[in-house]
């Protein structure tokens, strides 16, 4: 079985809070653990220098396989999340390493005449569970507000019918102090029983408006009758109410049962995200890939997601959050496309996800296969520069010189995105006085691209010239000399603000500085930039060398440019025995040579 490689796996998590979720080899869900940073804290598990790994610990860190996480976008989020993953899968290395802490629930349970409590474990027998909350203190402020307007049993009678119809029960001191309106002496009906049960389920559900306001009335009644102890008692649970109704966006009381669902999409493959939104909790959360067949749109593939996370999840929910309008025709259906409010960050949360995701995915295959990558980012520059075709072969040109003299123009060539180094070329400037840079780089491109077509050579699909207009307008005055102008792009880059000219448009392109289209660019640019310099410094050298060995009496700048060829440096000929330099030069010129160095031991011109 092949080692799972966390190190790579600690590279896609992101330094933000959310649920991280480990995986065994069998692919089971093993551990799901909260985090404030995930990045820190899953790194935390592989760090063999951290004492605080305990035995457990490490047989769980040994079982993992996979890691998978989701973000949110606060720490509390990021506890509601995990609490209701775990209540939801139950992973068996929660019980053993997970913290102690469970948040609450409030239940109605599943009996006649339901009792209405509050606990921190769910038992699966049909009764109704909403939370958890993330505030003991406003949970029991809403229990006891529905306790206070709706009266209802406490005990743990069995209030069969039989049982109720014999009299085997008579009612406690909590119908005598007005808690309980007796239900087991048939005081009350189940129906009027039950229609209290409804409207608490209500509540408990979202409505918390209704209760602020029935607090409100409360509080008004007590201060209106100067009962300054019961105002006092209402005020500190009005206030936590309004504070609980503007708490976050995991736990939200308006969102009662919601599908949320993002799509993210490149030419061959489609990611979306699922998010379950039940009683204002999220409690399933996936990612599914899907491999386009055909040139699919996003909404046609965001429908197939759809209709196939319902049917995995079993979800019967009316209304469906999705970042664009879907034509489904599904009358029990309602499709929401938030603008703003709780369900826009619902959906801003789905679409974080599913962009981490789609970027893990997309390295993973550009891994293993690195054609996939060129594929992608020559489809990228074909997009963002409009191109016609696929740039397959760039070229791009760069000036340089000194004040005027040693001018010189280089070439480079990318191929596949690719620097394909053979292919870079020198140009000497024959037909240009002085610094002038938009006449040499003229030459340059009619030299260049006579010589290709001369020898029929393929030419390139973009040309980038390192400048701005009046270089770009040289560039094409070339082009037009040679009629191929429209066989190729020709484009300029002007390196102050990154700006893209083309022929002929009056405003400059400016692409992200993300892009990784014009990343390529800067490369180009900067790699002709070095290449071109590189030359002109040898070039500039060269002839700072050739000028002092000129000094020497009777050697002129052809024997100086021999000599240099020959022996590559002064130091060099300085060094040569007089065998050497007769086969260079003549005996006389070999003579001075000789005589001049003995007289100049420490030349200056030691390159």
């Amino acid at each position: 079985m092949e080692k799972f490689n966390y190190q790579e796996a600690l590279k896609k998590i992101p330094p933000k809070p959310g649920v991280y979720q480990y995986w065994d080899a069998a692919g089971e869900l093993i551990y799901i653990g909260k985090a404030k940073n995930l990045k820190n804290r899953v790194s935390s598990y592989f760090n063999k220098d951290n004492y605080r790994i305990n035995a457990k610990t490490r047989v769980l860190v040994s079982k993992i396989a996979n890691i998978t996480f989701t973000i949110v976008d606060t720490e509390i989020d990021a506890w509601l999340l995990e609490n209701s993953l775990i209540k939801k899968h139950q992973p068996r290395y929660n019980v053993m390493l997970k913290d102690d802490k469970t948040y609450p629930w409030i239940v109605i349970k599943n009996e006649r005449f339901p009792r209405i409590y509050w606990t921190r474990r769910i038992v699966k027998d049909g009764s109704k569970y909403l939370g958890p909350y993330a505030s003991v203190s406003m949970m029991h402020t809403i229990l006891d507000l529905v306790k206070e307007i709706y009266p209802l049993r406490t005990c743990n009678l069995p209030l069969t019918t039989d049982n109720v119809a014999a009299g085997k029960f008579r009612v406690c001191l909590e119908y005598q102090i007005g808690n309980c309106k007796g239900p087991c002496q048939a005081f009350q009906s189940e129906e009027d029983y039950n229609q209290s049960i409804d409207d608490i389920k209500n509540i408990l559900s979202g409505k918390t408006s209704v209760v602020i306001r029935k607090v409100k009335a409360a509080l008004e009644a007590a201060a209106a009758n100067l009962d300054f102890e019961l105002a006092h008692r209402l005020k500190r649970q009005y206030d936590l109410l309004e504070k609980y109704q503007s708490k976050s966006t995991i736990v939200n009381s308006s969102i009662s049962d919601v599908d949320v669902f993002s799509i993210a999409s490149d030419e061959k493959h489609a990611f979306v995200n699922f998010l379950k939104v039940m009683n204002g909790t999220v409690t399933q959360t996936q990612t599914l890939e899907i491999k386009k067949r055909l040139d699919e749109t996003d909404e046609e593939l965001l429908s197939i997601a759809i209709s196939e996370f319902r049917t995995r999840f079993d979800s019967h929910s009316r209304e469906i959050v999705v970042p664009f309008p879907i034509e489904l025709e599904d009358q029990r259906i309602r499709f929401t496309v938030p603008k703003l409010g709780e369900k826009k960050k619902l959906l801003e949360l789905s679409q974080k996800n599913v962009m981490f995701f789609k970027r893990e995915k997309l390295e993973q295959y550009e891994k293993l296969n690195p054609d996939l990558r060129t594929e992608r980012l020559l489809n990228q520059m074909m997009k963002d520069l409009r191109l016609n075709q696929l740039p397959k072969h760039i070229e791009c040109f760069d000036n340089s010189n000194f004040h005027g003299k040693y001018p010189v123009s280089a070439i480079v060539v990318f191929k596949d995105a690719r620097p394909s180094k053979k292919d870079y070329r020198h140009f000497n400037v024959k037909t240009v006085e002085g610094p002038n840079d938009f006449a040499t780089m003229e030459e340059a491109v009619y030299r260049r691209y006579r010589r290709m077509l001369e020898e029929g050579t393929p030419l390139p699909q973009l040309v980038v010239i390192d400048g701005g207009k009046g270089q770009l307008s040289a560039a094409l005055k070339s082009l037009k000399l040679l009629g191929i102008e429209h066989q190729l792009t020709v484009i300029g880059i002007a390196k102050k603000l990154e700006e893209i000219f083309y022929p002929g448009d009056q405003y400059p392109l400016y692409l992200d500085k993300k892009s990784e289209s014009l990343k390529i660019i800067q490369q180009l640019r900067d790699e002709a930039h070095r290449f071109g310099i590189t030359f002109h410094r040898q070039k500039r050298d060269k002839g700072t060398l050739v000028t002092e060995l000129e000094r020497i009496p009777g050697i002129g700048k052809t024997s100086a440019e021999k000599l240099l060829k020959y022996f590559k440096s002064v130091k060099k000929i300085r060094e040569a025995k007089e065998e050497e330099l007769r086969l260079v030069i003549n005996n006389k010129q070999t003579e001075a040579l000789l005589s001049y160095f003995d007289i100049n031991k420490k030349s200056p011109a030691e390159y």
